[in-house]
């Protein structure tokens, strides 16, 4: 669109040529960034992706692993800690306690004639 004024054309084309080359400095602007970025990243020694989701499958199998061993302890104790009647009987047979069977009446003696 052009019109009478040459004085409004030549800011106009200014103006356009000052978009294209802050369009220019932009680009450039983003590049230098985007390498100082990866560079910056790459000397973290930060884990790739892949890596990280390997890490995370390992650590929800021993979480689940953990809690059925944490599960099957608590049902070991608990059989343990329930009284029950035979190992009750069993440690009284062990500390001398009655076997049912007859032991040799005390303090008799088998005279010698």
């Amino acid at each position: 669109m052009q019109t009478d004024n040459k004085i409004l054309d030549d800011l106009a084309r200014v103006a356009a040529s000052a978009l294209g080359t802050l369009q220019g400095v932009r680009d450039e602007v983003e590049v230098r960034l985007r390498d100082q970025f990866e560079r910056i990243l790459s000397n973290m020694e930060l884990v790739t992706r892949e890596e990280f989701d390997a890490v995370k499958a390992m650590a929800a199998a021993a979480r689940r692993e953990n809690e059925a061993l944490k599960k099957r302890i608590e049902a070991l104790e608990k059989s343990v800690s329930t009284p029950s009647r035979r190992p009750a009987t069993r440690a009284a047979k062990s500390k001398g306690g009655r076997t049912g069977k007859k032991s040799p009446a005390r303090g008799t003696r088998k005279s010698a004639s």
